[in-house]
């Protein structure tokens, strides 16, 4: 099952005996898990009911006969596992060893007070294995991987309104491109930015530079946004400020070349009608980094993409052997590119 209708069915007090969180969005496993707590575990009654293993250190056997002993004290008991690798094509370097089979014998009559919860932190869980052909027969895997563009936006903005705060027009997309898409990333910078201008606040552009922490890569995404809307004058600050925090000109050049080959792959799967949700899924990028590349990619044709990848392989080799200096080398490449 999708992420939603896990939390659909504990809302309505009809938590499923296990669940198996999956994925990289590692955010939703800690609020699923967590939302999962609330619901079936008083707060006087946690230190009792709620245990943790770590599957790298602990077999799964000593996990389902946790699950099988009686609670002391409190009604129902809450067992949580984490790195459950077993379930994956990964190799085990672990020296704990696990039976499988252990955990189909319990799900054939699985204790009624017990929740078990395995969390594995992987994108894809391996299907030709027994165990997890199972698990996903009885709808207990709950994937949590990356929300597409549209739900990041969603999820952005709801979380907004649980904070009392607003965004002006368009600094949503502004937030999101200066943050990234880690959830947890973004939940930290918008409890930042709510605190800054209070509840009942809105949150401007001008705000989110003084407040958000930006990452090279995020600052990349930024810089190639204004040259592509023309604004020069505001790469160069851009590219002044990377140079001032010390950041490496072949690195600068090097992030530059990976969104321009981006925007050229995402052109080329749009000619072909691929939709951005399958982009991402083929390029191995977050459904919000093809959304930006694709509004990106509008300004060009696919000719002058493959020719500025051209010239940013010739820069790239000027700069590494020593031809032109590299501060002047990007700055004549940033002139070429308005022009």
């Amino acid at each position: 099952m999708d992420y939603k209708t896990a939390m659909k069915q504990i809302q309505k007090g009809q938590p499923a005996p296990i669940y198996v969180c999956y994925g990289a969005e590692s955010y939703l496993v800690h609020s699923f898990i967590e939302k999962l707590t609330e619901r079936l575990i008083e707060p006087n009654q946690r230190e009792f009911a709620v245990t943790k293993y770590d599957l790298a250190e602990t077999s799964l056997d000593t996990v389902i006969e946790e699950a099988e002993t009686l609670p002391f004290m409190v009604p129902r008991k809450l067992v949580i596992a984490s790195n459950a690798l077993f379930l994956t094509g990964a190799k085990e370097s672990a020296k704990v060893e696990h039976k499988p089979e252990r955990l189909l014998e319990y799900m054939k009559s699985p204790a009624d007070f017990s929740v078990i919860v395995f969390t594995v932190n992987a994108d894809k869980l391996d299907e030709r294995k027994k165990l997890v052909k199972s698990l996903k027969e009885t709808d207990t895997l709950v994937a949590c991987t990356s929300l597409s563009a549209d739900e990041l936006t969603h999820w952005v903005k709801n979380e907004a309104d649980k904070a009392g705060v607003q965004f002006a027009p368009g600094v949503i997309d502004l937030f999101i491109m200066y943050t990234g898409t880690s959830l947890q990333a973004l939940a930290s910078e918008l409890d930042k930015c709510a605190l800054y201008v209070g509840r009942g606040g809105t949150l401007t552009a001008d705000a989110l530079d003084q407040l958000v922490t930006r990452s090279v890569e995020q600052n990349i995404f930024i810089l190639i946004e204004h040259i592509v809307q023309l604004q020069l004058d505001k790469a160069f600050t851009m590219l002044s400020e990377l140079l001032r925090r010390k950041e490496e000109p072949i690195k600068i050049m090097a992030l530059i070349a990976r969104q321009f080959r981006i925007m050229l792959q995402v052109k080329d799967l749009q000619q072909q009608g691929y939709s951005q949700q399958q982009m991402a899924s083929q390029l191995g990028l977050h459904p919000y980094a093809v959304k930006i590349a694709a509004g990106q990619c509008g300004r060009f044709e696919p000719k002058r993409l493959a020719d500025i990848m051209a010239q940013l392989s010739d820069l790239d080799y000027q700069m590494k052997s020593g031809k032109i200096d590299k501060v002047l080398g990007l700055e004549m490449f940033l002139l070429r590119l308005a022009a």
